[in-house]
């Protein structure tokens, strides 16, 4: 069949593929926001992981089918790498939590979920996707993946792997599934899901965009795919950008900039947000490690938890009584200014809180992974990205908002505070 989509156009699904859509952990992510509470801000913005996923496996498709011919595969194996991709990547956010990213505060210890052959044993707390993990390798979906993908050796433990970047145990996956001319492609496919330039990034940017009503999120996708390709490197196949895509990518990179400061920061988001932490730290709820029963929960159940709820920070939400901004800054060095100020106000009795949103222009900001590469053909040369493009060096610290927000009724005093002390602190 066929979903006719607003960024992609038309998306086909074979009918395997839709048996696996309509089990009740991908439905779920129709109950899921893609934002969270942008919304109030951006009306428009009320897409779902559910559109977003669908999107990200379009735009996957088309990565990999660019890439495939560097493989050199046969089209039995070429097939089965192509339908692998498409699975990971449409099945990427089935962990995630209700309303926001903030909901993952409420996830239980990740010990709960059982996936010690996948993880460890680390104490910490589940993300989602340690979720994501747990559905695909211990549900009834993983079920639906034997029955209609079985024979052609793909499994809910493959597509984990490919989620991942790294099979149980966290040992080398040697098996012939993830090999192309003896030469794991393993870092390959993890950056298609998860990495510099991924299907996730591509799809929810112009996504975004489109539901806020804002230009910043756009790029040229089209060429910037065309010009991907896949080299062999020291971890095995990875993933490579001809020289002539340089000026897409860094659009690419751009438009996620500006995302975040228009969108993601924007500050009515963040004071939402900060309530829904408050209720949170405050309220103990925990999301069940049962998978059955997490599918249940959805922004739906979400939302009436917080109606039903005496919790003086979810009646705030319910209300949509937040914190309103109170001053606003850009940079690192505001935030120690940001502290004296916020002491200062408090002092005179102003309730107040202060808030630092982050966000890296590019994922070697904030976790280790396999480099994307620039491949120059005519010559024969290689770089790592970071070291080919100049915005690197431009942009070598996050996108940092400081603020203030103060309680409603007190912000003319807040107010005058700040004038009449703006030789301080």
């Amino acid at each position: 069949m066929s979903i006719q989509d607003p960024i992609h156009g038309r998306i086909d699904v074979s009918a395997q593929e839709l048996a696996l859509i309509e089990t009740s952990a991908f439905q779920r992510l129709r109950s899921i926001k893609q934002l969270g509470f942008s919304d109030i801000a951006f009306p428009g913005a009320t897409h779902t992981r559910f559109s977003h996923s669908l999107g990200a496996m379009q735009m996957a498709t088309r990565m990999i089918d660019g890439i495939l011919p560097a493989l050199d595969l046969s089209p039995v194996d070429a097939q089965r790498i192509r339908q692998m991709v498409r699975l990971a990547v449409l099945f990427h956010d089935l962990g995630h939590s209700p309303l926001s990213h903030v909901g993952e505060r409420m996830m239980p210890p990740v010990q709960s979920l059982h996936l010690e052959k996948w993880i460890g044993n680390s104490p910490r707390q589940a993300a989602h996707e340690d979720y994501t993990v747990k559905m695909l390798v211990d549900s009834e979906l993983t079920q639906m993946i034997d029955l209609n993908f079985g024979d052609d050796g793909i499994t809910g433990g493959l597509l984990a792997t490919l989620v991942l970047g790294h099979g149980s145990q966290k040992r080398a996956v040697h098996e012939p599934a993830l090999q192309a001319g003896g030469i794991s492609i393993l870092p390959l496919l993890h950056q298609i899901v998860s990495g510099e330039v991924d299907a996730d990034r591509m799809d929810y940017l112009r996504r975004d965009s489109y539901y806020c009503g804002v230009p910043y999120g756009q790029f040229d996708d089209d060429w910037l795919t065309r010009n991907l390709t896949a080299v062999v490197s020291d971890e095995g196949w990875t993933l490579a950008l001809r020289h002539r895509g340089i000026w897409a990518f860094e659009n690419f990179l751009l438009a996620r900039y500006h995302m975040f400061l228009s969108v993601y920061f924007h500050h009515v988001v963040v004071a939402y947000d900060d309530l829904l932490v408050r209720y949170v730290e405050s309220a103990g709820d925990v999301w069940p490690s049962d998978i059955d029963a997490y599918v249940l929960e959805d922004d739906y159940t979400m939302t009436s938890r917080l109606r039903c709820s005496k919790n003086p920070w979810a009646q705030r939400l319910v209300a949509r009584k937040p914190f309103v901004m109170l001053l606003e800054s850009h940079g690192r060095d505001a935030v120690d200014e940001h502290a004296a100020w916020l002491q200062l106000l408090q002092n005179e009795g102003v309730a107040c809180f202060a808030s630092q949103s982050l966000g890296a222009l590019t994922r070697y900001q904030s976790i280790e992974g396999v480099p994307l590469r620039v491949v120059e053909p005519e010559i024969g040369r290689q770089s790592r990205i970071e070291d080919y493009t100049p915005l690197y060096r431009r942009f070598d610290e996050a996108a940092d908002i400081s603020r203030i927000y103060c309680e409603p009724d007190v912000l003319d005093k807040a107010r005058r505070l700040l004038k009449m002390n703006s030789d301080r602190p």
